[in-house]
């Protein structure tokens, strides 16, 4: 999901908060809200959260456990949470954040490689790296609201690793060069992946590494 409809999603969910504080009425025992929008209202932001930041992310946390009640203040600590979740979306935090991670992950998986390659095994090197090779194009893809996965049988199924290649450099993620290099890294991983050891020398794979590597910190997620 792109940016701006993360944005548009979260503003809905505002207006949501909104209208529930908009039933606040008052009585001699206190205050209330409509507990039927109230709960439609957490409802839709806890699957908004946990979908965005996953069920153990402090937002998410937070409005479980702080924002359940129906009370004019729960609503409140709700639409607090989500306008600071719309501060890190707009400001690009999210994608930052990620994109670390997936950056220290990835950098385990690259010395991996590393090692197999030095310690003689240059195929489950080469499968390594093309591997993250490719998750790096899908999380590109998904950053720049590139569809990941296609209709196939009625079924959604992946996009293979040289679609996605293509529709990045068509959308001037990287350059054609960039995709040309890119069509050369993922045949020499499927030619390791389905056995034809022969067709390729350990120095290309000690190549495909190190230029894999400066590619992905180059055009990082």
């Amino acid at each position: 999901m792109h940016v701006n409809q993360l944005i548009e999603r979260v503003d809905e969910l505002l207006s949501m908060g909104q209208e529930v504080l908009a039933t606040r009425r008052r009585n001699d025992y206190g205050e209330w809200i409509d507990p039927a929008l109230m709960s439609g209202f957490r409802g839709a932001a806890l699957s908004f959260i946990e979908r965005v930041y996953g069920n153990s992310h402090p937002h998410f946390v937070e409005f479980r456990d702080n924002a359940g009640g129906q009370w004019p203040a729960d609503a409140e600590k709700g639409v607090g949470i989500l306008r600071a979740v719309r501060s890190e979306i707009a400001g690009g935090w999210l994608f930052s954040i990620k994109g670390l991670v997936t950056a220290e992950v990835f950098s385990d998986f690259l010395e991996m490689a590393e090692h197999l390659l030095e310690t003689g095994y240059k195929d489950p090197a080469a499968v390594v790296c093309g591997s993250v090779l490719e998750e790096h194009l899908r999380q590109l893809a998904r950053k720049n609201g590139i569809e990941t996965e296609t209709q196939k049988d009625g079924k959604d199924v992946p996009k293979k690793a040289d679609s996605l290649n293509s529709e990045l450099a068509r959308s001037d993620v990287y350059s054609k060069l960039d995709q040309k290099m890119i069509t050369g890294w993922l045949d020499l991983r499927n030619k390791a992946a389905h056995g034809k050891y022969d067709e390729y020398s350990e120095d290309q794979v000690r190549h495909l590494i190190m230029s894999a590597t400066e590619f992905m910190a180059r055009v990082s997620i």
